[in-house]
Formats: structure tokens, sequence, C-alpha cells
């Protein structure tokens, strides 16, 4: 079993510390199935805990679908961004999302948030799908349903899904400061996010097409409504404090927990998401920030928005120019079966970035 796509979707800091899901332990450690025979074939490979290869080995099946939901979420991230000064960048190397993990601020919330939520939402899906041993779909909503209709089809297993995810990915928090708090909060208000967009789906049954009858059953949110309502969260993202209750008598969940940074503002509710400091300048590059910065990125010109010149230039100025681009244009479908097209060239107007 080749792992080389999960490399691309886990990464371990430079203090070797475990940041959530997209972070991995020592290179000593291998993945071996219960014949002790070695799992990972490709040596560049970032392996995981102790704890998240034993819940890969009890459920056969969903390392693919940890590994899916990761890129995807990676992708989400990237297309949510795509018109911000910081736009979700990553890299080939063993820091995919860069120095950025290691910070309190919104973005770093953001990316716990829809990693935990990639990992939920694919696990969910693979079990209906039957393509994890250890889970099918969700069978227990047998109740009685409405007048028309009744439950029934197959049901994505949330409640697995979150149970996984929240095993695996919150396996890797570590210790009790305001950082482990903050991802801990941000990696379950993806999972809830995921939760509480399900929707009813139903199908019709009934003589000539009728609808006199329907089945229902409970279905996922498309992972783009999920990047949504997690957007929205972000934009609106709580900063927070370490609070100490200070009894004894509290339990240790009681006792560590998070409070607004404002006593005037009401704590945050468990699906919104929290950060503790100020995001970096994300205006022009900082190896120390593990900032890009903007220089060279495309812009609007047109646009007062956040992805117009001025904005996304931070004021610097960006410089024009045209490119020529040939693209297949006015295809024709023919009988059977051949499609003939044109080729068409415009003039593209790009602005950039100085």
């Amino acid at each position: 079993l080749a792992l080389s796509s999960l490399s691309n979707t886990l990464a371990v800091n430079n203090s070797g510390r475990w940041w959530g899901i997209i972070n991995v332990a020592s290179s000593t450690n291998l993945l071996t199935d219960s014949k002790n025979v070695q799992l990972v074939l490709d040596p560049s490979l970032q392996l995981l805990s102790r704890k998240q290869r034993k819940l890969i080995r009890q459920n056969p099946g969903i390392l693919h679908s940890v590994s899916s939901g990761l890129q995807t979420a990676i992708k989400e991230c990237k297309w949510q961004f795509r018109n911000r000064r910081w736009n979700c960048p990553t890299s080939q190397g063993p820091n995919i999302f860069g120095k950025i993990i290691n910070r309190g601020c919104r973005e770093t919330a953001f990316i716990f948030a829809i990693t935990s939520a990639g990992v939920t939402h694919s696990v969910a899906r693979s079990c209906s799908e039957g393509s994890i041993e250890s889970c099918t779909c969700d069978y227990r909503r047998r109740g009685p349903g409405g007048p028309d209709w009744h439950w029934g089809g197959c049901s994505d297993n949330i409640d697995f899904g979150r149970l996984f995810g929240k095993e695996f990915v919150d396996s890797s928090e570590k210790g009790r400061d305001l950082r482990f708090l903050m991802n801990l909060h941000n990696n379950e208000a993806g999972r809830m996010t995921v939760f509480s967009e399900m929707r009813q789906e139903c199908k019709c049954h009934g003589m000539s097409g009728s609808c006199t009858v329907r089945t229902c059953w409970m279905r996922l949110p498309t992972f783009r409504a999920v990047g949504d309502v997690l957007k929205d969260r972000f934009d609106g993202a709580s900063r927070v404090i370490y609070g100490n209750k200070g009894s004894n008598r509290a339990s240790r969940v009681e006792l560590h927990h998070l409070e607004p940074e404002n006593p005037a503002h009401k704590p945050p509710s468990p699906q919104d998401l929290v950060y503790f400091e100020k995001s970096p300048n994300f205006c022009t590059y900082s190896g120390k920030m593990g900032t890009a910065g903007t220089a060279g990125r495309f812009c609007n010109s047109s646009s007062p928005g956040l992805d117009g010149c001025e904005l996304l230039c931070c004021g610097r100025g960006y410089r024009t120019r045209t490119q020529r681009v040939t693209e297949r244009c006015n295809c024709t479908f023919h009988w059977c079966c051949h499609v003939s097209c044109l080729n068409c060239t415009n003039t593209q107007v790009l602005h950039e970035c100085l």
C-alpha cells in the first residue's frame, strides 16, 4: 500500500511539537498491518503517532479516506482565501502550511478547523460508500417519519466520522496551555460545522412517477458549504485568553478554559473559531514570520474589494501586461462520435502587484 499521497498532507513543525492533524511523529515509526508487514513504501512519507497508527489498523480502508479529506480541506482553504493577502499558501516540504501553523492567529484557527472538518466529512462519506470495513451507513434512523414519508435509505455516518475525527485529530494535541485549548476548540468547531450542515434528502415512490410516499435519509453537505460557513466564522472569530477558575474541585476540563479577551463580549460558542494573537503582516515577505508577501500576485484593478489592486498590493502599486491565450471554442458534436472545435485566440489584460 503506497501512502505517498498522505505525505503531501501531513507536516511537523521545526520544534517537533504536535499541532493537530497536520503534524506527524518520528520517522522511525513505521505503519504495519496485523501481520507486522510494513505498509509504508514511500520513504518520504511523514508518519503518524502511535495512537493514530493504531486507529488506522483498527479501521481498514480509512487511511485513504483521511488522506482524501485532508487534500479536500487544503483545496477548499486555497479557494476560500484565493482573493486575500493570505491565500492559504502551501509547499511540498515538511511544513506544508509554513510557519503560520505555529502561531495563534485567525489563519491558524481556520487551518485547524478546515482540516478537522475534512477528515470528518471524508470518513462519514466513506462509511456510507462501504470503503471502510469498520463502519457502514447510519441505519439508526428507523423511527416514525411524517404523514407521507419514512426513514430509510443510507444516511451518511456522521457520528462515526465525528468520533474517529476527534480521536485521530485531537490525539496530537498535548499540554494545557492556551494554544492547546485553541487547537482543540477549532478542531471541534470544524467537526460540528459538518454535522450542523447535514440535510434531509428524499426519494419519491408511487405509481406513474407520483410522490405518494417518500423515503428520506440524512446527507452530508457539500464541502464547499462547509468551507463557506467556516470562512464566515473566520471573519467573525473570537479573540480569547486563557481562563482558570482556580478551584481544586473543578475538573481539569472545567479548570482550564477559554474566555473572551474583552470581558464585555460573550464567550465563544462551540462552533465559533477562536484565536489569541494578531495576524502577521501578509503584505511583505518575512522569513521569520513565514509570510510570502503579495508581490507578484494578480489583482483586479476594477474591484474595491480585497481582491482589488489597491488592497491586495498593499498600496505598492501594480504593473499591467497583456498576454494572448489560445483556447478551444465553438465545439460541435458529430454523430457518432466525434467533436470538432475551433481555436480561438484572446488577449488578456493582467495586473500584477509590485
